[in-house]
């Protein structure tokens, strides 16, 4: 009798532990309701989709941290009488959200014999679903595209080394220097062409990897910006002060959010703001693996936004929306990020382009 007693009460705490390691688990976000409508418990999906702590959100009224209006409150009378009802692509922005989110939202009632029924509130963001499918496909047809541009690739430069060694060739055999021009205009063109081959098929060093903190990036970008463009162009700063290094090359990532930011600019024609957001991310699904911890930056304009034609391709190579454009500049921002283990993902619409990188943070050995 008394070892039965006896382990009662760890076996008690052991499975609330497993529940919890559940809960924290989940990608979607969890919120426990207690029957005054004040929350109890929240997982760490609902921290970052609500973009507030534990610690401040247990406590306040579920209406107060999840504003959906009378929506929610409706479902959640029907929780407290026993029902459980799903809202579809209901707009989300909380007290200290930045950007208005849509989720599906679920109210399912749990009676725990209390004074009256608790809640579970579960929201899961649509919009991020369905940039992540539009990031796994993206991620295929470009492994596809890559390899077509890996074997054009190697018939162009062949070509051009041999232009190349004619035009050194000839340079030696000629006297008149107007007419030595011409064979280094072409040996400067040829190399130029061979570099503009390499960029596209990323013929370039797989980097440095050294621990770094993005906003010595973010804040390098915006300084080098100001100063390209000293006019018309502003900066707005929200930096999540929490977020961890990240493991990998200093000088690509800086590239890579450089290519965004004149990207912007050349929309805005060097007038408008761009905003640099970071954020703290928990059990994030990047490339199909699970990570515990992750960063978020965005990078937003206000400029025009980009053409609906060219949304889906933007990242592809040699796909832009400038006359005098290359669309080789997305393209090497989005094969460094992945080469960092991440992704990128871009939203539009006149008035606002926002791109958000999504970057794991590596565990310590």
């Amino acid at each position: 009798m008394h070892h039965d007693g006896a382990n009662a009460f760890p076996m008690k705490h052991s499975q609330a532990d497993i529940c919890r390691s559940v809960l924290d688990g989940l990608q979607a976000a969890v919120l426990l309701v207690g029957p005054d409508r004040r929350v109890i418990f929240m997982n760490p999906a609902a921290e970052g989709l609500l973009e507030t702590s534990r610690q401040r959100g247990c406590g306040r009224d579920v209406l107060d941290l999840v504003p959906m209006g009378m929506t929610l409150q409706g479902a959640l009378i029907s929780g407290e009488e026993g029902a459980t009802t799903t809202l579809r692509e209901e707009m989300l922005r909380g007290p200290l959200q930045a950007e208005a989110i849509t989720v599906d939202c679920t109210v399912s009632p749990i009676d725990d014999g209390t004074e009256g029924p608790c809640m579970i509130v579960e929201l899961s963001q649509v919009d991020q679903v369905a940039r992540m499918t539009r990031e796994t496909t993206l991620q295929e047809n470009q492994g596809a595209f890559s390899q077509v541009a890996r074997a054009l690739a190697h018939e162009i430069k062949n070509p051009l080394g041999g232009i190349r060694g004619a035009a050194q060739l000839l340079d030696s055999e000629l006297s008149d220097k107007d007419l030595r021009e011409y064979t280094r205009i072409i040996t400067h063109e040829t190399d130029r062409l061979n570099g503009l081959v390499d960029r596209l098929t990323g013929g370039y060093s797989a980097g440095e990897h050294e621990s770094f903190n993005l906003h010595a990036v973010l804040e390098h970008v915006r300084k080098l910006t100001q100063v390209e463009n000293p006019g018309g162009l502003e900066f707005e700063r929200d930096y999540d002060p929490s977020i961890p290094d990240i493991i990998g090359d200093h000088a690509q990532m800086t590239q890579a959010a450089l290519n965004i930011v004149r990207n912007a600019v050349q929309a805005m024609e060097g007038q408008g703001c761009i905003r640099l957001r970071t954020r703290v991310r928990r059990q994030c699904t990047i490339h199909h693996r699970r990570h515990r911890l992750a960063i978020e930056a965005s990078i937003t304009d206000t400029g025009p936004g980009i053409e609906p034609d060219l949304k889906e391709r933007i990242f592809f190579p040699m796909v832009t929306g400038r006359p005098d454009g290359t669309g080789l500049g997305l393209a090497l921002t989005r094969e460094i990020i992945s080469r960092h283990g991440g992704l990128i993902t871009c939203i539009s619409e006149p008035g606002q382009t926002s791109f958000t990188l999504l970057l794991p943070v590596k565990e310590k050995a």
